[in-house]
């Protein structure tokens, strides 16, 4: 059994790390207050963008189809992984990095294979290997839709100029605190969709419809990617809240067991000295 001084260093070792661990979780309860209400603010608008799309791309012939809808012999693929700058988020980075090598291993194993890194984790994990064309991590330093737009910009010059023939992103869809879901979306070219019987376009359209449809894809794609860094955002914190509390109960735990096992040594250490005195007592009586 460890002595009395060890316990107590460790005692006081595992009280400290409760505390941060502790103010960690207090500091992402805030931020995913924040970042929830954005995205859930913000996914009505994407969805709705996102329907009105589809609907009118629905009813143009085929061959008014924009320069995003290009469909290529796949041959370049730039996957674009999301994760966070920081760790201390249980599995939250190392899902991402995980279906993003599954990506490159298994679904595109035969291609050429790009990362765009959006987050630090992602660049050090993929930076070695020599895939990464970019790290956009400084974007989460001031996230907004101009900046990220920016990074859609930069997606939509490449799919164009050739460059890659299909650009998927990877990221973590926020659910709630405890939940986030790995999504694959691919980003370009813009699925295809299946003209639908039911729907009702019966508007006069000023100006024509393919004028409006080209105006609306930029604008659909970098609110596509903003929703999925606003997502990946939101789960971080998210994530970091849950594995901080989990951190903390582990902790409290710990350190009670700790205190416990303190109290057994000392007692044992009084009853030593007891026995020792009594038996000294009755050796000079003897």
């Amino acid at each position: 059994m460890a002595n009395l001084k060890e316990i107590r260093n460790r005692i006081s070792s595992v009280s400290s790390t409760m505390q941060i661990t502790s103010a960690m979780k207090m500091v992402s309860a805030a931020k995913l207050k924040k970042a929830q209400d954005a995205i859930t603010a913000m996914r009505p608008y994407a969805d709705k963008l996102t329907e009105l799309l589809q609907s009118l791309s629905a009813t143009l012939d085929a061959d008014s189809g924009s320069k995003y809808a290009t469909q290529r012999e796949v041959n370049n693929v730039l996957v674009v992984a999301i994760t966070s700058n920081r760790g201390l988020c249980g599995a939250f980075n190392s899902n991402i990095i995980k279906q993003t090598q599954n990506l490159i291993s298994n679904v595109y194993a035969d291609k050429n294979v790009s990362v765009l890194a959006i987050g630090k984790k992602a660049n050090d994990a993929f930076s070695k290997s020599g895939i990464v064309i970019a790290n956009k991590s400084e974007v989460f330093d001031n996230l907004t839709f101009d900046n990220v737009a920016e990074i859609a910009e930069m997606l939509m010059d490449k799919f164009v100029e050739g460059e890659f023939d299909k650009i998927e992103l990877v990221y973590n869809k926020f659910k709630n605190a405890a939940t986030q879901e790995v999504m694959t979306e691919q980003f370009l070219p813009i699925v295809p969709v299946e003209e639908d019987a039911n729907v009702n376009l019966d508007y006069i359209f000023e100006p024509s419809k393919i004028e409006i449809v080209e105006q609306l894809i930029p604008k659909s794609l970098k609110t596509q990617l903003f929703k999925g860094i606003r997502d990946s955002f939101a789960s971080e914190h998210g994530a970091r809240m849950t594995a901080m509390h989990k951190a903390t109960d582990n902790a409290t735990e710990l350190r009670d067991q700790l205190k416990l096992t303190y109290n057994k040594a000392r007692q044992a250490a009084i009853t030593n000295e007891i026995l020792e005195i009594v038996g000294g007592a009755e050796a000079l009586n003897n």
